[in-house]
């Protein structure tokens, strides 16, 4: 019998939303104390970079990381920052709305392949992080 994972191609958006799901759910369950993450610097260099506020520390990172797990599972993005995005995103976005939807759709799916990745990666050292905080070999 095939596992569930081998179903989809290993490029499929479908397995790539699976892992992280995964990801973030093994990290929920070994984070049982998720304030220890408090005033604890984040080492990824993303996160000082691309956020529009100063470094985080690695609770902002937990809380963002669960509050994007819900939002992919649930489907429903808040209204309010649906609209405030979506006024930054469209004035950076003009050029490619003339271009073909194939080619949009494309750049669109290798951006939501790159970001969960990276969001993957960052779960993962996340939860490494807090077992080396509470002094528990990997």
């Amino acid at each position: 019998m095939q596992s569930a994972e081998s179903k989809f191609n290993r490029n499929s958006l479908l397995l790539a939303l699976r892992r992280y799901s995964s990801v973030i759910s093994n990290m929920e369950k070994t984070i049982l104390l998720p304030s220890l993450l408090r005033d604890v610097p984040s080492d990824d260099v993303w996160d000082c970079e691309a956020a529009e506020e100063a470094c985080s520390d690695l609770y902002s990172n937990y809380l963002m990381l669960k509050a994007i797990r819900n939002t992919v599972e649930s489907g429903l993005v808040p209204l309010d920052d649906h609209k405030a995005k979506n006024n930054t995103l469209s004035k950076t976005l003009e050029p490619l709305l003339d271009t073909d939807p194939e080619v949009l759709f494309r750049f669109h799916l290798r951006g939501l392949f790159s970001v969960l990745s990276d969001l993957t990666k960052k779960s993962q050292n996340l939860t490494e992080k807090y077992l080396d905080i509470i002094g528990v070999a990997n």
